[in-house]
């Protein structure tokens, strides 16, 4: 067989290609390359890497990439330890039974087996405190995690929802925030269909009650009176107003 370096050099340049394009595409720096193909192993790493980048080199130039490693391990590599074991002469029955180690006496046989047995209990009361402590740490991670948290406080409310729901015919006058006027000092009846008014605040004047308004999602019967009654919404809250604040209207 061809030696390794030829085989992989006449491979490149019958494909016309140079070292560093060979190096950008395996990531092999060229100096390595070269040293495969001068078959320089000592300025290689190492038999691993040597091995690697053989195998890498020899697949991008579409070698036998095994056939070439196998070729290194055989020519280049040296021996395993098995293959370096020293051969033990034949010495028949009564040259080995002269030469085998003495035996240890039974005391010394009793002593080793109670100081292992000492070394075995210490070694399951270290294992058993482990678990111990182990288990102290799961039981504490669980109670955190079924201790139920605070819900979080829910957002307050930025907008006022108001729905006029008259009894009878009033007169009803309805100011927002901003100073307009949604209901301008009209009348309403039962039979009146009114939307729900949103705004940071209300300001709304009945001409008599009783009536009944829907505020904030919440029904509020107003109480009977003879005389004009306001209040003022917000969307937290509900005031009735004084004689002097009630709103006005054009009407």
């Amino acid at each position: 067989m061809p030696e390794i370096g030829e085989t992989l050099r006449e491979a490149r340049m019958r494909a016309k290609i140079d070292v560093s394009e060979v190096e950008a595409t395996t990531k092999i720096r060229a100096k390595y390359l070269r040293a495969l193909e001068n078959e320089d192993w000592d300025l290689l790493p190492g038999p691993t890497f040597v091995r690697s980048f053989l195998r890498t080199y020899a697949d991008y130039l579409g070698l036998d990439s095994k056939l070439l490693v196998e070729e290194y391990r055989l020519r280049h590599e040296l021996p395993s330890e098995l293959d370096l074991a020293p051969i033990t002469p034949n010495l028949g029955p009564e040259r080995r039974a002269r030469i085998s180690p003495p035996r240890p006496s039974r005391g010394w046989i009793i002593g080793l087996s109670v100081v292992a047995i000492i070394a075995l209990l210490i070694v399951i009361g270290s294992v058993g405190g482990g678990k111990s402590e182990q288990g102290k740490v799961a039981t504490q991670a669980t109670t955190r995690k079924t201790t139920p948290s605070r819900p979080a406080p829910a957002p307050r409310p930025t907008v006022a929802r108001l729905k006029l729901i008259p009894i009878d015919p009033v007169y009803v006058c309805l100011i927002d925030s901003s100073g307009k006027r949604l209901i301008d000092g009209q009348t309403l009846d039962p039979s009146s269909s009114t939307p729900t008014f949103k705004a940071k605040r209300f300001s709304v004047l009945f001409g008599h009650g009783p009536q009944e308004m829907r505020v904030n999602g919440k029904t509020v019967q107003i109480r009977g009176s003879s005389d004009p009654i306001g209040f003022e919404i917000t969307p937290t809250s509900r005031r009735e107003l004084s004689q002097a604040r009630l709103p006005t209207c054009s009407q």
